[in-house]
């Protein structure tokens, strides 16, 4: 029998594992400081319901089965659709809910370098609020988070209509269609150069009104910078977007600019959305997020507006190596040696110890001589190795190296105090 695991599946590993309950960590303080529950949606919907968010398209992306009784189901690509379906189904809950989700999300997408079918996700939404001040709620929720991760980002800001005001209104281009195929041209750019889409779009759209669109939505900048202001003054999207600006600067955060060429799921979000960049790598959009108030309408609750943000952990996770966040995250581990039986006693005594201090330690279980043991202890890259000797008991001495080669005997009362001072 061939043993492997399906295509583009994994095992996660020991150090990685590690690096995604520090990010959980992280993320469910963050979550408590602002009054968001922690919960888990169900793993698995009902195919209908996973639909509703993307259409069936999305069953093409989805782990999609037909269960033993008969039933349409599949394995969540994302949280949103869970907790927006908890809510919807839940009319009891104090409005608004603010609901936040750490887990595995699995997607049916073609495996590439660093890019899964299961991965981790973070997620936060908040239900029963129309206003700015909710949208505002999250993009600081998503500024406090990766602060606390220690990573600079830049969060940018766009309005899905602003891009639909300047169509039919300044570029006079009204018909659906058009504005949805215009839409997912600017969605392109992330991908092609303008040359290349009007190459695309050449005897399908307005060429002329094309250009000026990426034109205008090349814009990257506070709203006090952007050029079309004045324009765009009229617009009622654009000024609840100046009204969050202005909510963001009350709240001191500073890293955050207009970015009109960010639309994101053109069918999905409702108003305002953003996405979350490390401006020092090229890795991608780290999260993203916005308001989605037409979920909740499909799910029967045309009462609550909906709003959240969501990334994954994998890509910040990339992220924080390539700043060198995770180096010292880890414990470093101690190793204990013994020299004989006699003094075996001795060395598991101190193993239990240093344990119970919260140190890393280990030791061997197989009775190998001590050189043996050393080499183990080499091989397992230990900060630190504890050397019993059966002729130093009588004096309560032991042996403490270090990886650097440093080697100095010393009384077991003192032990605890050279760990430290070594910075173990």
């Amino acid at each position: 029998m061939k043993i492997e695991v399906p295509r583009g599946m994994r095992d996660i590993e020991w150090q990685e594992s590690i690096y995604i309950e520090l990010i959980k960590q992280k993320f469910i303080d963050a979550a408590q400081r602002f009054n968001f529950e922690v919960m888990e949606p169900s793993p698995l919907e009902m195919l209908s319901t996973l639909e509703a968010k993307s259409g069936t398209s999305i069953s093409n992306e989805t782990y999609s089965f037909v269960d033993k009784g008969g039933r349409h189901v599949g394995l969540r690509f994302d949280f949103t659709v869970g907790l927006s379906r908890f809510v919807c189904q839940r009319r009891d809950l104090k409005m608004p809910a603010k609901l936040a989700s750490f887990g595995g999300v699995w997607r049916y997408d073609e495996p590439q370098a660093g890019r899964y079918r299961f991965f981790h996700q973070w997620d936060i939404e908040l239900f029963g609020s129309t206003s700015e001040d909710a949208d505002s709620e999250i993009i600081e929720f998503s500024t406090k988070f990766f602060d606390l991760l220690g990573l600079k980002v830049i969060i940018q800001i766009n309005h899905r209509k602003i891009i639909e005001a300047y169509l039919n209104e300044v570029l006079g281009i009204t018909e659906v269609s058009a504005v949805a195929e215009m839409l997912r041209a600017v969605d392109k750019l992330a991908r092609k150069t303008p040359k290349q889409l009007l190459d695309e779009y050449r005897g399908k759209l307005d060429l002329g009104a094309l250009e000026k669109l990426f034109e205008f939505s090349s814009f990257k900048g506070r709203p006090e910078e952007c050029p079309a202001r004045n324009t765009l003054e009229n617009f009622d999207s654009w000024k609840s977007t100046v009204r969050v600006f202005d909510t963001l600067t009350s709240m001191n955060i500073k890293n955050v600019q207009l970015n009109f060429g960010i639309v994101r799921g053109l069918d999905y979000y409702s108003g305002l959305v953003f996405e979350i960049f490390d401006p020092s790598t090229n890795i991608g959009a780290l999260a993203g997020g916005g308001r989605y108030d037409k979920l909740p309408e499909i799910f029967g609750r045309n009462d609550i507006g909906a709003t959240g943000a969501a990334g994954g952990v994998e890509r910040i996770i990339t992220a924080m190596e390539n700043h060198k966040l995770l180096n010292a995250i880890t414990r470093s581990l101690i190793y204990v040696v013994y020299a004989s039986e006699r003094v075996k006693n001795d060395a598991v005594r101190l193993v239990s110890n240093l344990r119970n201090l919260g140190y890393k330690v280990d030791y061997d279980l197989q009775a190998r001589p001590a050189k043996r043991q050393i080499n183990e202890a080499i091989t397992r890259n230990a900060a630190a190795v504890i050397l019993f000797e059966q002729e130093q008991m009588g004096g309560q001495l032991v042996t403490v190296r270090n990886y650097k080669g440093f080697e100095s005997k010393v009384k077991i009362e003192n032990l605890l105090e050279k760990i430290k001072e070594m910075g173990l």
